[in-house]
């Protein structure tokens, strides 16, 4: 009971963020309470304004402002890739790399019997659906390495394999300068399982 009340209680709501702690809640309200009354009403403003406008696409599940996101509705993007990602945090990465111009289905999730995820409870019955409708040739699953994430992407290949779809699987591995020698085995192993000609 070292600081007054309000702010006890942002330390205690700024606590409640992913990845941030007691320590940090205290430094970033001590950040907010120096900074100007203009800044903090514009980061309150901020705040308000996100939870306001932010909605789901209406087709992908990406985070967007209209019912369909800038990416589903650009004409120039190929409407014949997709590409499956787990979260819109790891389309926004794909985009970021520049490497791929198709369309995103984001799953919401991945399968997790031990916490109770099922199929039912993630965007699989919509990405079936999407594929049905024929347009799309061509699947990249890009869910993560994690044992979740290839479970997840397993079931999907098996969920698409009776439709005429080419499925495939962004590559693993070493990361590039990575050093042999502090790569952990799991990553070193399917570095080499998916090797290829150079």
């Amino acid at each position: 009971m070292h600081y007054p009340l309000s702010v006890l209680n942002l330390i205690k709501n700024l606590t409640k963020l992913p990845g941030v702690g007691e320590k940090t809640a205290e430094r970033y309200a001590m950040h907010i309470l120096r900074s100007s009354q203009k800044e903090a009403e514009q980061l309150a403003a901020d705040i308000l304004d996100m939870k306001h406008k932010v909605r789901i696409c209406s087709k992908c599940f990406a985070l967007s402002e209209t019912e369909v996101c800038h990416i589903c509705s650009n004409p120039s993007r190929n409407n014949s890739l997709l590409c499956v990602t787990e979260q819109p945090a790891d389309m926004v990465a794909i985009e970021k790399s520049g490497s791929f111009n198709g369309l995103y289905h984001i799953l919401s999730g991945v399968l997790s019997p031990i916490n109770g995820i099922g199929p039912d409870d993630i965007k699989i019955k919509e990405l079936i659906k999407r594929i049905e409708e024929g347009k799309i040739t061509e699947v990249v699953v890009a869910t993560s390495t994690s044992m979740e994430g290839e479970a997840t992407a397993s079931y999907i290949a098996q969920c698409l394999s009776k439709y005429t779809v080419n499925i495939t699987r962004i590559a693993s591995g070493v990361p590039i300068g990575g050093d042999l020698k502090y790569v952990d085995q799991v990553t070193l192993k399917k570095a080499m399982e998916t090797r290829h000609a150079i």
